[in-house]
């Protein structure tokens, strides 16, 4: 391992080269595969000898830009980083679709993985079991790898606790794991434990609530709102229109499954409606024949889908028909009349 540091000459100056929460320090360890510690005015590098070089060069680079009078955001300086770093996780120049590191089990999830694609806003609407959340997350992780965007947020409704998260204990990411475990699960079956817990220190990927998306504005990141059918309208567009610079937004849900209170409309259920026809909106639906979990699953849905469609059956001839008719209709069936 070698060592190597780079003064700075002022704070000004490590403030324009590492940018808001010193997310192109972060940036610079992911790329180059060092330790990079900032203290003292200096900057300290640790790694191996190539990509100590090669590190020390592009910071050197931008320093240059800073020193010689350029005004450069945070994004200028991050284009300088990303365009030396030659690693797949960072700025990669390779073209051609990006695909995920699971395979689709049915013609409807290849279909759905295209779309994503082909999409900056894309629904996915269906069962559960469906792969609807973790082939959004496969996506999203297949895209921070090849440097397509910067983030992956993850956000869902906590329909539960009414989104009043702030009584209680711990940080945001406590608070809301129960809502998020489904997310997290898919996470950790397709990152390494260890460097699942970097991104999410170093902020690469955020997992909030979705009333903490508020005011918020996502650029370069690739954002997922799960069980969007427990939205209200107005928190679907809130969710929608927080959507940035180069950013791509997967909703999915299961309008068959909505827990939010008597009265009040689903989000997902009106964004159907409403968004159809935009340009970059897509709407995906996946049925039980893509159900991919365990056989029972799939029964379990049929069951309750068949089930469903006889309630509103009897539900349509109990307000269509009145007083000795209403009894006399299941003797038509060959039902349990009296004689």
């Amino acid at each position: 391992m070698s060592e190597r540091t780079i003064p700075f000459r002022d704070l000004e100056e490590e403030r324009s080269l590492f940018g808001s929460l010193d997310r192109n320090l972060h940036l610079l360890r992911r790329l180059y595969k060092v330790d990079a510690v900032s203290r003292g005015g200096m900057l300290k590098l640790t790694g191996d000898p190539e990509a100590l070089a090669e590190a020390a060069r592009v910071v050197e680079e931008a320093l240059g830009l800073i020193r010689g009078g350029r005004p450069l955001d945070a994004d200028a300086v991050e284009r300088v980083l990303r365009r030396r770093g030659g690693d797949g996780e960072g700025g990669s120049s390779e073209t051609g679709p990006v695909r995920p590191q699971v395979e689709p089990r049915t013609e409807n999830q290849a279909k759905y993985l295209d779309v994503i694609s082909r999409s900056t806003i894309t629904f996915a609407i269906g069962p559960a079991g469906t792969g609807k959340s973790f082939l959004a997350v496969a996506m999203a992780v297949a895209y921070l790898k090849k440097g397509t965007f910067r983030r992956i947020i993850l956000c869902r409704p906590a329909v539960e606790a009414g989104e009043n998260l702030g009584f209680l204990p711990g940080d945001m990411a406590s608070k809301v794991d129960p809502y998020l475990r489904p997310l997290y699960d898919a996470l950790h079956a397709l990152l390494p434990r260890m460097q699942l817990e970097r991104y999410i220190d170093e902020g690469v990927v955020e997992i909030l609530p979705l009333a903490y998306m508020r005011g918020r504005t996502l650029d370069h990141a690739c954002i997922i709102l799960d069980e969007a059918q427990n939205t209200t309208d107005t928190q679907m567009k809130m969710a929608l229109t927080r959507l940035g610079r180069n950013s791509k937004m997967i909703v999915t849900g299961d309008i068959t499954q909505i827990d939010l209170p008597r009265r009040v409309s689903s989000g997902l259920v009106r964004a159907r409606r409403v968004l159809s026809g935009i340009d970059g909106v897509a709407f995906m639906h996946l049925s039980k024949v893509d159900i991919v979990r365990h056989r029972v699953v799939a029964d379990v849905v049929r069951a309750y889908s068949r089930a469903d469609e006889n309630d509103r059956l009897e539900a349509k001839e109990r307000l269509g028909l009145g007083g000795d008719d209403r009894r006399a209709k299941p003797d038509q069936r060959g039902g349990r009349g009296t004689q």
